[in-house]
């Protein structure tokens, strides 16, 4: 019987191992930077075309190769890094596996110039899918000079799954920002089409922040400095106030080596929790320092997931650090001792509270029983305002009063499903500015303002988005909106969207718009905040789920640009909102699954009271 195990050639085995280590342009720049950093470079030059696809070009100052060290760099397991198992404990180098060079160049085609200091002549290399073309002496300046160009080349399918040029380029960001952070004391240039997109001098870490994310960071960066137990934690948090809607500004670093963990991105959140809204994340730049020994990276080919020995002292360390910083800058809430807290908060203007008792008298302390009789009397006053607030609402007119927010609304509508036939002029209720209550066919119906508005929205920017049309309402004055550059490359790749929602805008410098108008929908907030929101949610549902262009984006738009719970409706508005749901395709499900109304049936009434 013939043998059938043989080895592979070693340009098939490198292009395997290429799969785990070159996933896409954004890996290939995080190993040659982090390679620039390991040969203690203090200039580093980013160069790259067509996001990567065609080009990527790292140029440094730093130690720089022999000629056999040059050749050897591009076999399997070569390294500097590392010569016994031993050294596995103490790494404290970005790169240690010896795998990323060969595996890119089994997929691009790539070249070489080198040079060390003392060396009058540098190296030369050519060499194309794991094959050499081409050696010879070159005179360079001192250190590394390397192209990759037309990365997956020999691989088409792997070329073909690559994404759109802004999608990709993102990626390359965010691996430029992360090293860009992780070393302020390096000079770093990035160029994209010949055109320059960061120059970062070295500096102070706030200054890096800053000049990679813009100068709205400035107000809101505060300090962190711990050291417990040997290990030291240092970067910077950002006020609550400053949460937002996705993960995307949030860097953990174990010695200036960027991970990512679930765990200790938990125990930050934890910190500010109580802080920030619920489903918003702060932004942070923190950086662990222990001994190596403590840590095992070689868990994954792109060194992002580390172990630590003790995960639960690192998290406690993380939380008390950030709730320290917290509370050092006066971040957390403080009591505010000139409300009486016996009294009802939640009444308007126009309800009658309860009077402050003659405090002249000494305070009998109650019991438990007597404060338990109290508050019963308290929610039966409550519910009294509610009442005469509801029979208001019911009895008035509602002619002649502005609404905070417009909803088309059709006055000769019907509303007929199987359960409920609603009719406009129905009396309708809002309770505590989030519920709508009216009555249906069947019982009782409630719905969630938010949901409703949400679904409503939903469909409208769909039909905006397959017409290529939206309504603008024009700014008197254009409003000046300054993004960092990875908004901005995200913006331009989704105009056309963008525009089709009814936002107005055009260039107006670096990473600037001038937002000339908006949707033609009331909003509750701000233009610039408005697009900022609807960037930030097209990000996280692009990360989290699979939905295609048009549908994110309307989804995003719906979700920031629907009336919140807590806006205060009138009669007019409620009846439209009820018409308009129940005139969508799915009236029953927000675009996120939740349920935009429920019936109380009739029966189940009936039962309540026996």
């Amino acid at each position: 019987m013939a043998d059938v195990i043989q080895l592979l050639p070693d340009s098939l085995a490198n292009q395997i191992a290429a799969g785990e280590v070159v996933q896409r342009p954004a890996s290939v720049v995080k190993e040659l930077l982090e390679n620039a950093i390991d040969a203690q470079s203090g200039e580093i030059t980013l160069i790259v075309k067509d996001a990567g696809k065609t080009l990527i070009q790292i140029i440094d100052d730093g130690a720089g190769m022999t000629e056999t060290d040059a050749r050897m760099c591009f076999e399997r397991h070569a390294t500097s890094k590392i010569r016994k198992t031993e050294d596995l404990f103490s790494i404290k180098t970005m790169g240690f596996r010896g795998e990323a060079l060969a595996s890119i160049a089994a997929v691009a085609q790539v070249e070489l110039k080198t040079r060390k200091e003392d060396s009058p002549l540098g190296t030369h290399i050519v060499i194309e899918g794991s094959k050499f073309k081409s050696q010879e002496d070159v005179a360079i300046a001192r250190g590394t000079n390397i192209l990759v160009k037309n990365l997956f080349y020999n691989v088409p399918a792997r070329r073909n799954f690559l994404k759109s040029n802004p999608v990709e380029l993102r990626h390359l960001m965010d691996e430029f920002h992360r090293i860009a952070l992780a070393n302020p004391d390096i000079l770093f240039s990035f160029f994209q089409n010949d055109l320059e997109v960061y120059h970062l001098k070295p500096g102070k870490l706030s200054h890096r922040i800053i000049h990679l994310f813009g100068k709205s960071y400035q107000q809101q960066l505060v300090p962190c400095q711990e050291e417990i137990e040997g290990v030291k934690i240092t970067g910077y948090i950002g006020k609550p106030e400053n949460a937002k809607k996705n993960r995307g500004e949030q860097f953990f670093f174990v010695n200036n080596r960027f991970i990512k963990s679930s765990y200790l991105n938990h125990a930050v959140v934890n910190a500010y929790r109580g802080l920030i809204p619920e489903n918003s994340f702060p932004f942070f730049v923190l950086f662990i320092e222990l001994d190596p020994k403590h840590i095992d990276i070689n868990v994954h080919p792109t060194k992002t997931e580390v172990k630590f020995d003790d995960e639960k002292t690192i998290y406690s360390i993380v939380k008390s650090t950030v709730t320290k910083s917290l509370g050092t800058f006066n971040l957390t809430p403080s009591m505010d001792y000139s409300i009486d807290t016996n009294f009802i908060q939640s009444f308007h203007k126009d309800e009658k509270a309860f009077r402050n008792p003659d405090t002249s008298f000494p305070k009998k302390e109650l019991s438990e029983r007597d404060k338990e009789n109290l508050k019963n009397w308290e929610d039966l006053y409550i519910g009294a305002f509610e009442s005469e607030r509801f029979e208001e609402l019911a009895k008035s007119d509602f002619e002649g009063k502005s609404s905070e927010f417009t909803i088309e609304s059709d006055a000769n509508k019907f509303i007929d499903s199987e359960t409920e036939n609603v009719k406009t002029g129905t009396t309708v209720l809002q309770i505590h500015l989030s519920y709508i209550v009216t009555s249906v066919k069947s019982g009782l119906m409630i719905v969630d303002q938010q949901h409703a508005h949400e679904r409503i929205l939903f469909e409208k920017f769909t039909r905006n988005l397959e017409q290529n049309k939206g309504h603008v309402q024009q700014f008197l004055f254009p409003e000046t909106v300054e993004l960092n550059h990875a908004d901005f490359i995200l913006l331009k790749d989704l105009e056309l969207e963008i525009k089709s929602l009814g936002f107005a805008f055009e260039e107006f410098g670096k990473n600037t718009i001038a937002l000339n108008g908006v949707p033609s929908i009331s909003i509750q907030k701000s233009g610039k905040d408005l697009l900022l929101e609807v960037l930030n949610d097209f990000k996280r549902n692009h990360s989290e789920y699979s939905y295609d262009k048009k549908e994110n984006i309307a989804r995003a738009m719906a979700k920031n640009a629907a009336i919140k719970r807590g806006g205060t409706l009138n009669k007019e508005e409620m009846i439209s909102l009820i018409d308009q749901l129940f005139g969508c395709s799915n009236p029953n499900y927000t675009p996120d699954g939740e349920k935009t109304y429920c019936i109380l049936d009739v029966k189940n009434i009936e039962k309540m009271f026996n």
